[in-house]
């Protein structure tokens, strides 16, 4: 999972930029970049680490320019390469920056495409490459220095026709203006949004809304699924379906764990949303779990606090706050590799004892996917003095790979795939688990906008909603990737030519 920001101003937009990237920097710790446009050259700073470890004041100096974009990228297991850090750009046509929030499903069919036909060198292992390439050969086929929106248009419908899977798409095209997309399912976010200066209006798009409100800039709408955004550099807006069949099928681990909860998504409150998931779940563990002695509902911090409060309330359970979060350690189950996120579970988080000491606790999680945290935690509780501990999962059973940029790709590394919920209950030493049915979760999101009436959710049932992904194809992507040298992004067969991606966003 990534975040996208891009600026169309009318005064520098560097700070505006760097300001939105530290937004959504819980998008993705991994690396960072910027490119702002000025005078007819890129001005470049991308680099690993955080926003604020990347970004130092001679840099900012450097980005000069009124119109810009920004990405951060979130870590995959193994390691990671600064040469994989966005924004990409190529020189021709024009000269294009670019930046990719998603993953490509087709990506090993595309490479030879690519390569072969445009003849176009792809220099990274990542698929965010690949796209920016296949955008750029078909706005290589239009006519003028100049591109008009209906070149644009074009060109975005082609790019839709080639490519399957996930994106949320900005470009920077140096002396035309910014270019942002979203795939025809909506599966990744888009927010588009509107400040008024003195010198005219401005406009900005970011993977979520939060990135407007705190760079000052209004909401307008979410870019719809298929729709494509073009602002030429004096500031013109133009929109455009360019898609067939667009459907709105956003992610739903989205509202379940990646969103910021000030976010809006599709008109839904991130918020809003993981109240009712708490009271739907709430209402299943009164109902079945009837005979439990619960004393205490803990939260496992941060985006599950406000599932536990909700689910204390059903219950008329006290709700505590037994953890202490340090907030300078990553997401743990995007760590790369299995010992390092042992390891950071004890570093992220500590328990408060007297909390613990001697109660029936019920613990309170947004999901698990490899069930590493969940049973380091639970051992800390127990370390705390708990007599028992109950675990509560606001997310279904996850039991499939994620295909859509999310690092979950291998069913092995699952915990509930293949197994019954008393089998991940005894692995995670729980004296008890439960899991929100799909149906509640599907209700808790879609109760917030009735328009939305389908989520992408492959992760819990294993229906894909691009249609392109079958046994064959995870096999293939399984048997590619390994625990300890798997490339973030695109993974590249070298003896037969074969590309595919998982996780680079």
């Amino acid at each position: 999972m990534c975040g996208i920001v891009g600026i169309v101003g009318k005064s520098p937009v560097n700070q505006a930029l760097y300001d939105a990237l530290t937004v959504l920097q819980h998008r993705g710790q991994d690396a960072a970049g910027i490119v702002t446009v000025d005078k007819g050259r890129f001005n470049l700073r991308k680099d690993n680490g955080l926003v604020k470890d990347v970004f130092h004041t001679r840099h900012m100096l450097r980005l000069t320019g009124q119109v810009g974009i920004g990405h951060v990228r979130y870590p995959t297991a193994g390691s990671s390469s600064s040469a994989e850090a966005q924004p990409f750009y190529v020189n021709s046509p024009f000269g294009i920056a670019f930046a990719h929030n998603g993953n490509l499903t087709n990506a090993h069919e595309l490479f030879d495409e690519v390569t072969k036909v445009s003849r176009r060198h792809i220099n990274t292992t990542s698929d965010s490459e690949l796209l920016l390439n296949i955008i750029a050969h078909e706005l290589q086929n239009t006519v003028g220095l100049v591109l008009t929106p209906e070149d644009v248009f074009k060109a975005v419908a082609a790019v839709h026709q080639k490519i399957r899977g996930a994106y949320a798409v900005v470009a920077a095209i140096i002396g035309n203006g910014m270019l942002a997309f979203r795939d025809p399912f909506g599966i990744r976010p888009l927010s588009l949004g509107k400040r008024k200066t003195e010198f005219g209006d401005e406009y900005m798009v970011a993977s979520e809304s939060v990135a407007l409100d705190t760079v000052g800039f209004t909401f307008i709408r979410d870019v719809a699924p298929g729709e494509a955004i073009y602002i030429t550099e004096a500031g013109e807006l133009h929109t455009q379906q360019c898609a067939k069949n667009a459907i709105n099928a956003p992610c739903i681990f989205e509202f379940v764990y990646f969103a910021r909860p000030d976010s809006f998504i599709d008109g839904i409150s991130v918020y809003a949303s993981r109240v009712n998931m708490g009271r739907k779940l709430g209402k299943k563990i009164a109902r079945e779990w009837s005979e439990l002695d619960i004393d205490v509902v803990i939260p496992i911090p941060e985006t599950s606090t406000d599932v536990a409060l909700q689910i204390a309330i059903e219950l008329d359970k006290p709700y505590r706050q037994g953890f202490v979060k340090n907030r300078y350690i990553g997401r743990t189950f995007i760590m790369p590799g299995q010992t390092q996120r042992r390891k950071s579970v004890r570093r992220k988080l500590n328990a408060i004892s007297s909390e613990f000491k001697d109660k029936n606790v019920l613990l309170v999680d947004d999901s698990i996917v490899r069930g590493t945290t969940s049973e380091q935690i639970i051992e800390m509780a127990r370390e705390s003095g708990a007599k028992k501990v109950y675990f509560a999962s606001a997310a279904p059973e996850i039991r499939f790979p994620n295909v859509y940029g999310i690092d979950m790709p291998s069913a092995n590394e699952l915990i509930a795939y293949g197994r019954e919920i008393d089998e991940v209950s005894e692995l995670i030493r729980a004296d008890g688990l439960i899991f929100q049915d799909l149906q509640d979760l599907v209700d808790a999101v879609s109760e917030l906008n009735p328009q939305i009436t389908q989520f992408e959710t492959s992760v819990f049932d294993g229906k894909y909603i691009t249609g392109d992904v079958n046994q064959a194809y995870l096999e293939r992507i399984d048997t590619q990737r390994n625990e300890g040298a798997k490339t973030s992004g695109l993974q590249t067969e070298l003896s037969n030519l074969e590309m595919h991606n998982m996780s680079n966003g």
